[in-house]
């Protein structure tokens, strides 16, 4: 009975300090959203960073509203992506829509001897702000060796989704240097905050953006840089297959709308307040939790696909 009493009084402060941890976290993630959301703050991206912003993946959802919302906020704009058509179809849209100068590159992320023309497009332009959007994931929830075509998936998720946030960066953070101040926004995912089962590289590529973007934080903000990750839930693009959006869904320029708010406040954001409401019910549960609810969902999701594929 007596060496009973330590144990359960170690046990007993051992919970409480868990408590305590996660219940000033969670008072700092309110206060932190009620400063962003709540007090009607306006980030200050824009040409006072740097004439030109650079976005890749930006002829659909995320990035194609990001390169809106810059555009409007005066900013001259680069467009990234693999095709020249969509390319000067959006460069033509923002050009008339935001009267701002516009310049397309037109490369496959998919391949890694890219950099080079971009480097070359890029050579001049004061850049304040880098968007790296694109990204791919999988065509639908899988077990990883049964992937099709795993050895080119593979090269293909680390290369769109983990190489070109690396290349990118190199690319333009020495002229932010030079001038001391810029933004990097890096788009991660909430399958990057937690693991994914069934979704296992595209989860882990994720959360390589997250980890390499909070550690260029940590060793460029002193230097008047802003390195940022942005954490969405599903928000309704053709990456995530949604349509319709909805409140917990949000439109892709909706959900930028709100992101671009935290740009200069959390240098880690879920990037819209319902997102962030989600985002601290899954910090509160337990890992084994979230990812037995990841695998039902996804093993859900993964049947209703294959049962589509064999009906036609």
């Amino acid at each position: 009975m007596d060496s009973a009493a330590p144990a359960a009084g170690f046990l007993y402060w051992v919970g409480a300090s868990t408590i305590a941890y996660l219940a000033l976290r969670l008072s700092y993630s309110l206060f932190s959203a009620f400063r962003v959301w709540g007090m009607g703050h306006e980030s200050e991206v824009g040409p006072a960073l740097g004439e030109w912003a650079v976005v890749t993946g930006s002829t659909d959802g995320i990035g194609k509203s990001y390169a809106e919302e810059l555009a409007k906020r005066g900013m001259k704009i680069v467009l990234i992506s693999r095709s020249q058509e969509k390319l000067k179809d959006v460069a033509n849209e923002i050009r008339e829509k935001f009267k701002v100068e516009t310049k397309t590159i037109a490369v496959d992320f998919g391949s890694i001897d890219i950099y080079k023309k971009i480097q070359t497009e890029l050579a001049g332009l004061q850049i304040g702000v880098l968007v790296n959007n694109v990204g791919m994931s999988y065509e639908y929830p899988e077990y990883f060796l049964d992937i099709p075509d795993l050895d080119n998936t593979i090269n293909k998720l680390i290369n769109i989704n983990v190489f070109s946030v690396c290349k990118m960066t190199q690319l333009v953070l020495p002229g932010m240097l030079e001038r001391s101040k810029g933004a990097i926004l890096n788009i991660s995912s909430a399958s990057g905050m937690y693991p994914v089962p069934l979704l296992s590289v595209y989860s882990a590529t994720k959360a390589f953006v997250d980890f390499f973007s909070q550690c260029l934080h940590a060793e460029y903000r002193s230097k008047g840089i802003f390195v940022q990750s942005v954490l969405p839930f599903f928000v309704a693009t053709k990456l995530a297959k949604i349509r319709k959006p909805t409140l917990d869904k949000p439109s892709s320029d909706t959900f930028v709308k709100s992101a671009i708010k935290t740009v200069g406040m959390q240098s880690r954001t879920n990037g819209y307040p319902v997102h962030t409401l989600m985002g601290w019910i899954f910090l509160l549960m337990p890992s084994w939790l979230s990812m037995k609810i990841s695998m039902s969902v996804n093993k859900g999701l993964r049947a209703r696909y294959l049962k589509k594929t064999k009906k036609a």
